[in-house]
């Protein structure tokens, strides 16, 4: 009766033991491994996403020369400042700053050569980018229509002096040779917002002269003034103020 009893109660504790294994069994199947929670699964898809070589684009360093007076402060955030509109902003769009301009470095080379060519080969349009911007001027004046008094005042003014000093230059006008320009840089004075009819200021000279060759004789005519935008020197009258 004994033995019979000790069998019963082995085969039970073998049956308790088989049914909890397999209930661990089955828990361990089910659960399955780890869960990553987002943030770490966000973590390893960075990590994992590489460029591919063939879509990307090198940009290579720009390089340039100017003298520390002339470089404004537009030279630091665009390509290029050679004239309005240049590189990825436009210079006459920006707001004025307070640089007061030199009559050197690349931009005002640019421009004085492009005047010249333009009186001598009689196109006005090789002159503009010297010409004072117009968005410049739409800022800085305090007029009703400043874009219609730029246009039809003095931008028309700007090609009808071009065509007079184009005449002057006489019949050899094309072998005319450029000699150089005199700006009077020490004699500049800061326009303040409420004079010559401004809601800004810059930088004013008069008395400009540029000086030629032709026909073995020298010559000269005035750029009566440029006026500064951003540290730089542009022409707004280049004959008589009109």
């Amino acid at each position: 009766m004994t033995d019979t009893r000790e069998v019963r109660i082995q085969r039970g504790t073998t049956l308790c033991v088989m049914l909890v294994a397999a209930l661990l069994g089955i828990l361990f199947v089910s659960a399955g491994p780890a869960r990553t929670s987002t943030t770490e699964r966000r973590a390893a898809s960075r990590l994992t996403d590489f460029v591919d070589a063939d879509t990307t684009t090198t940009v290579p360093p720009t390089t340039a020369t100017a003298s520390a007076s002339t470089t404004s402060p537009l030279a630091a955030t665009t390509t290029s400042t050679t004239g309005p509109g240049a590189g990825d902003a436009n210079p006459a769009a920006l707001p004025q700053t307070s640089e007061q301009p030199t009559a050197s470095g690349a931009t005002f080379t640019a421009g004085v050569n492009g005047l010249w060519e333009a009186i001598r080969q009689d196109k006005p349009e090789l002159a503009l980018p010297f010409f004072f911007p117009k968005s410049a001027y739409v800022q800085v004046k305090a007029l009703n229509d400043p874009a219609a008094d730029y246009q039809n005042r003095l931008i028309a003014n700007y090609q009808e002096d071009i065509h007079m000093l184009h005449a002057q230059l006489g019949a050899n006008a094309e072998s005319a040779k450029f000699v150089g320009i005199s700006v009077p840089d020490a004699q500049a004075v800061l326009v303040q917002p409420g004079e010559e009819s401004n809601t800004g200021s810059y930088w004013r000279v008069y008395g400009t002269t540029m000086q030629y060759q032709v026909d073995g004789q020298t010559g000269s005519f005035p750029v009566t003034s440029l006026i500064s935008w951003r540290g730089q020197w542009y022409v707004v009258h280049l004959g008589d103020i009109r």
